[in-house]
């Protein structure tokens, strides 16, 4: 079973080719700022209604908030505990969409384990198994089925302790276990969609900034000639998330930073569910630890302010990263310091900031579509899990201001993803298992392209040199971070990085 990868393939050669063609037409019906999950759901949308569209990116896909989340499809439990209804059922009808159609084989069901502490309080377990039982009812109103998901139930210590062996067992009252989506990578999502697009003729642009941006248009600067190219649009969208402000005038937003610790599992003795650990003094706040590939535990994740300048790269800091290691800490048998991190990372959400709530926790994660004065449409807020009904949204009030004739509704709720497949398709995929998660049903091209090895790149690495030449070959890496930092994630540690440089310019060299 091999898919064909054709039109899906982003490289340098093409992005050569379709700089050009912008440079020479001129114009197009779909102008995207920003190459995050938005804007590459917009993107696809537009593409697949049949209009011209290019779609461009200062730095890299996925470079920004998009590769930074916790790497799970939630159903929108936190916003069902809140009160947020409508927030929480989007979340879960979008849950389904990436599970069953969208990205069966970036996104798995995963177990989420909310053990009963000792020093749990009787109303901490009352809200959380309430919730968990409005997550049920979410679940069937979106037509996701058991099979997808299982029902939360109620679960002995035995059980708690067998899904995470870290656990303290003195006091242990039991737990609640419920089920989620998780991603095999957020980053790698987002590439998906980007090649997808570009399989329905999008101009995907990475390296390319956006100056001058009006409701019809942008002057274009190729961060890597320096050339520059008028392109007017009939509609233009922001989707430049945490940059959104900088891109238009009238946009205030409130960053949120969200941190998370990069643990190996053996410190977590073979965690095999997402466990949560309630924040002490807060009722619906938790800290997570998420398995994660490559024998990697995850541990999130923080809600502060983060005023001042955007970075590119937001750091975490020495008080969040002691926040994380004394809430998690509450709950194992062996304390975890800083000796056993292998990184960090944090990323910036995009909240608007409506002047109303004290801290940004309190903020509503619902996305907001702006219009300017100049028609300029921007997109802000939101979360992963919703990223194609904010697209949909934001072209959708684009399209009814624009002079385009185009009517096609959106249907990328129908669209799979380069490598998707049903599961009974991904099982049958004559590629190993590591391989079919990452690529699906592309996984044999990957490991039977010429020059491809499926040795590790690296002693205590599982990363191949065959995803290196694919990542350059197919999937728009221009340089040794695009693949360390986002088609891999070998980047979040700093040891591993060091260990594969040499194998990824080897990859680009080959290329």
């Amino acid at each position: 079973m091999i898919a064909s990868i054709g039109n899906a393939s982003l490289n340098a050669a093409r992005r050569i080719r379709e700089l050009d063609w912008l440079a020479t037409t001129g114009k197009v019906d779909v102008l995207v700022v920003g190459g995050g999950v938005t804007g590459a759901g917009v993107a696809l949308d537009a593409a697949a209604r049949g209009l011209t569209v290019a779609l461009v990116e200062k730095h890299d896909l996925a470079f920004g908030t998009s590769r930074w989340s916790s790497k799970l499809v939630h159903g929108g439990l936190r916003y069902l505990a809140s009160g947020h209804v409508g927030i929480a059922y989007e979340s879960a009808v979008e849950r389904g969409i990436l599970m069953k159609t969208t990205a069966p084989h970036l996104v798995h069901p995963v177990p989420q384990l909310a053990p009963w502490l000792p020093q749990a309080k009787t109303s901490q377990a009352a809200l959380l198994r309430g919730a968990f039982l409005g997550g049920d009812i979410l679940r069937t109103f979106a037509r996701t089925s058991d099979d997808y998901l299982p029902r939360s139930r109620r679960v002995s210590s035995a059980e708690v302790m067998r899904y995470a062996p870290t656990l303290r067992p003195e006091g242990l009252r039991g737990g609640f276990v419920t089920w989620d989506g998780q991603l095999y990578d957020d980053a790698r999502l987002v590439v998906a969609i980007a090649r997808t697009a570009a399989q329905y003729g999008a101009r995907v642009l990475t390296r390319v900034a956006a100056t001058e941006v009006t409701g019809q248009g942008a002057v274009l600067v190729d961060q890597l000639t320096g050339n520059r190219i008028n392109v007017d649009a009939t509609v233009v969208i922001n989707a430049a998330g945490i940059w959104a402000g900088q891109i238009t005038d009238g946009i205030k937003l409130r960053p949120s930073r969200g941190t998370h610790l990069v643990l190996p599992q053996a410190a977590f003795g073979g965690l095999s569910a997402v466990l949560t650990v309630p924040v002490p003094g807060e009722l619906r706040r938790v800290v997570m630890a998420i398995p994660a590939p490559d024998d990697r535990v995850y541990v999130g994740l923080t809600d502060e302010d983060a005023p001042g300048p955007v970075s590119d790269v937001p750091r975490a800091t020495d008080g969040e990263i002691d926040f994380l290691l004394d809430t998690i800490n509450r709950a194992v048998q062996t304390p975890l310091t800083r000796a056993d991190l292998l990184g960090t990372y944090a990323g910036l959400r995009p909240l608007l900031d409506t002047g109303h709530g004290n801290k940004t926790a309190d903020i509503s994660r619902r996305h907001a579509v702006i219009t300017g004065p100049d028609g300029l449409v921007t997109i802000v807020g939101g979360k992963l899990t919703t990223y194609r009904r904010m697209a949909q949204d934001a072209l959708d009030t684009a399209l009814a201001q624009s002079t385009l004739s185009t009517r096609r509704p959106c249907v990328t709720h129908r669209i799979p993803l380069v490598g998707a497949a049903d599961r009974v398709r991904l099982a049958s995929v004559a590629a190993p298992a590591r391989f079919v998660q990452r690529y699906g049903v592309e996984a044999p091209q990957v490991i039977s392209a010429p020059g491809a090895a499926l040795d590790p790149v690296a002693p205590g690495l599982r990363t191949t040199y065959a995803e290196l030449l694919f990542a350059v070959r197919h999937e728009g890496a221009l340089d040794e971070n695009d693949v360390l930092d986002r088609r891999t994630r070998i980047g979040l540690s700093a040891t591993d990085r060091e260990l594969a440089l040499p194998a990824v310019r080897e990859a680009f060299a080959a290329v």
